[in-house]
């Protein structure tokens, strides 16, 4: 064998379609962005900031272009994850649909765990006035109004039917809102791997683990999916050969970041 024979561009396009594929919370962020995702460097997310609309007065024209507000389109790349596991032979991993299918699904889902997490920390810094619940909410109706307060929030912040708001809950939330969903009109397996689990008030809801917790409450986010910046690249994927073992060792490194870029177009419910 030799890992001379690494190929590292088809691995890094393997693990980084499986991180897309295991992403939740990561799927709906605004990841159009200006720049190149190096640690330590600062991206441009696109369109971050809203353009003002005023009146035209022909006879007085335009006066200066609007400045968008820098900290609000911008993300520093500032997170580092890494994945270092052997295998027995690279030769062999590489053609072996078994080892892509386990090995790197394990990996990737380690990894977009990592993302995702990072990404629902966010909410724990999100503006005073966006954030909302924190009572003990124990009945479906209870739930229901929290949920119905956030998007009220958004609505009066012009953010209307036909944009795309997601309800981001816990598994314990959950129980008590299930009833309240309309189902899903088919049963789409990439809709379910995603973690949305029905509909409720034209807004998909999601069911997962990897949301903020700060020890008494769970963070949940009500949000569009231009509330969030998020970039990333795989910067590193490698092989070498174990000094210990008879072994080739596959080593890889994720970086990333993220920013709350409209803060009024995400709602936080603290919820426990």
């Amino acid at each position: 064998m030799s890992f001379a024979n690494f190929k590292p561009t088809i691995w890094a396009k393997v693990i980084e379609t499986e991180l897309k594929q295991k992403c939740i919370l990561v799927d709906h962020c605004n990841q159009n962005f200006e720049g190149e995702p190096k640690y330590g460097n600062r991206v441009k997310i696109v369109g971050a900031v809203a353009p003002e609309v005023f009146d035209y007065i022909q006879t007085e024209g335009l006066g200066e272009p609007q400045i968008p507000d820098a900290f609000d389109a911008y993300i520093d790349i500032d997170q580092q994850k890494a994945y270092n596991f052997m295998v027995d032979d690279i030769d062999k991993a590489q053609i072996n649909p078994n080892f892509q299918s386990v090995y790197l699904a394990e990996a990737a889902y380690k990894m977009a765990a990592a993302r995702d997490k990072y990404v629902a920390s966010l909410a724990a810094k999100a503006p005073e006035g966006q954030i909302i619940g924190g009572e003990a909410i124990t009945t479906t109706k209870a739930a229901k109004a929290l949920i119905d307060e956030a998007l009220l929030k958004l609505r009066e912040a012009d953010v209307d039917y036909s944009q795309n708001v997601r309800i981001e809950v816990s598994h314990k939330f959950y129980q008590l809102f299930r009833d309240a969903l309309v189902e899903l009109k088919t049963n789409n397996d990439s809709l379910i791997a995603k973690g949305i689990v029905g509909m409720y008030d034209n807004c998909k809801v999601v069911n997962t683990n990897h949301l903020h917790n700060d020890g008494t409450d769970t963070y949940m986010m009500v949000r569009t999916n231009k509330a969030i910046g998020f970039a990333s690249c795989l910067d590193e994927t490698e092989a070498y050969r174990s000094h210990k073992y008879f072994s080739d060792v596959l080593r890889g490194l994720n970086v990333f970041g993220a920013n709350i870029v409209r803060p009024k177009e995400l709602v936080v419910v603290k919820f426990h």
